[in-house]
């Protein structure tokens, strides 16, 4: 973490000696600036702490208006957002090590206090209080998205089925981002005192690709919902289609293995109409991630698009595992997955969202497919000019 300016520090000392002493070791910093103020009683700390800001509070566990952990509870509770460094003496190094527990970031022994430690414990305390905060907004943001979701979903046509669904999937599909959450959460709890700086790092690391991922899955289950509940809406806007999918082509190329090919054939006027390019996006995009994922073994690849008069027509094909003929007709449903598809990754949700988007833009989509041998879907989509725009398709 790079700290621009001038990093302001609380010190909550009663002994004037080791608070001067203090002072005088931090101007000794030569690649950073610090600027502290010192009080001798919490009450008064926390008048400042009221009225300035702060980056970081140095608290002695022992002061004349408070003693122990008594002098923790109140920093914390009011100015949860400011990291704070207990000062102790080498007898104390156990109540340090409580207080480091429920909620500190770092504790001194004074004895041991030196230009380099000081500086360490006080940039390291501010950058993981830093990290827990984004984690804390990032777990609230996280619980709003699935109210939401929840929300979205208790209008859906299919509500009861749905429902059930969606418990199935979270028992399965959260479980595992849970599970990374819960173990590195409890790691960096309960033995905090004994890991790296790195180590730690590397679990808030985890920690915060797990709630991407299930953020991943939340932004799936909303879209389904808003479709489920007639809330998809078009917009729609003149696209030029095959620059449009050379786009997408592109991107998805980036993380196509060596021995996949990813091969776009357009045919016909292609910049007619009017289109949804997110909807739009999300379909292709499945599609394509999907023909790719599922060609484990490599393979071709062919995406063609063509114009048919009134309507745009895309035929995606692969050469991948194939899907059983029997499970064809429940591939659009949600969380339903191919029973084939062994540990191949997925959530079961994107053919679904497939199915909506079409059906929000009119049109109609079918696949054939042979294990072992490939899949291929054909998606037509009416092609909307201007003069029908009045009749919205949705």
């Amino acid at each position: 973490m790079v700290f621009i300016g001038t990093i302001k520090i609380l010190l909550i000392e009663d002994n004037i000696a080791e608070a001067r002493l203090l002072e005088e070791i931090l101007k000794e910093a030569k690649h950073k600036q610090f600027s502290l103020l010192h009080t001798k009683r919490l009450k008064e700390g926390l008048q400042f702490l009221g009225d300035q800001a702060f980056h970081v509070i140095l608290l002695d566990l022992t002061l004349p208006d408070s003693q122990g952990l008594a002098s923790l509870e109140p920093l914390i509770a009011q100015f949860p957002q400011i990291p704070i460094v207990v000062l102790t003496n080498s007898s104390d190094e156990e109540l340090a090590l409580e207080a480091v527990r429920r909620g500190a970031q770092d504790y001194l022994t004074k004895r041991q206090v030196n230009l380099d430690v000081l500086v360490r414990s006080i940039c390291y305390s501010i950058e993981r209080k830093q990290t827990q905060e984004a984690l804390r907004e990032s777990k609230e943001a996280l619980e709003m998205r699935f109210q939401q979701s929840t929300q979205e979903l208790a209008k859906a046509q299919e509500m009861n089925k749905l429902k059930n669904e969606f418990v199935s999937m979270i028992s399965h599909d959260f479980r595992n981002p849970l599970n990374t959450i819960l173990l590195s959460a409890g790691l960096l709890e309960d033995s905090s005192d004994y890991l790296t700086k790195e180590q730690q790092m590397s679990y808030f690391g985890m920690i915060r690709t797990a709630i991407r991922d299930m953020d991943q899955l939340l932004t799936e289950v909303l879209l389904i919902g808003k479709a489920d509940s007639g809330r998809l809406k078009c917009q729609l806007d003149p696209i030029n289609l095959q620059a449009f999918c050379e786009r997408i082509v592109e991107t998805l190329r980036l993380n196509a293995t060596p021995n996949q090919e990813l091969i776009f054939k357009p045919q016909g006027d292609l910049n007619q109409g009017l289109w949804d390019g997110n909807i739009l996006r999300h379909i292709l995009n499945n599609l394509l991630g999907n023909a790719l994922k599922y060609s484990p073994q490599g393979g071709v690849v062919s995406f063609d698009l063509t114009n048919e008069g009134d309507r745009m027509v895309f035929r995606i094909q692969d050469q991948g595992i194939g899907i059983p003929q029997e499970e064809l007709d429940k591939l659009f449903k949600p969380f339903y997955r191919a029973s084939n598809v062994d540990k191949i990754a997925g959530t079961g949700l994107g053919l679904a969202i497939v199915h909506r988007c079409v059906e929000a833009l009119g049109g109609e989509i079918s696949v054939t497919s042979q294990v072992g041998a490939g899949t291929e879907f054909v998606l037509s989509l009416p092609i909307i000019n201007e003069e029908r725009d009045e009749n919205n398709i949705n």
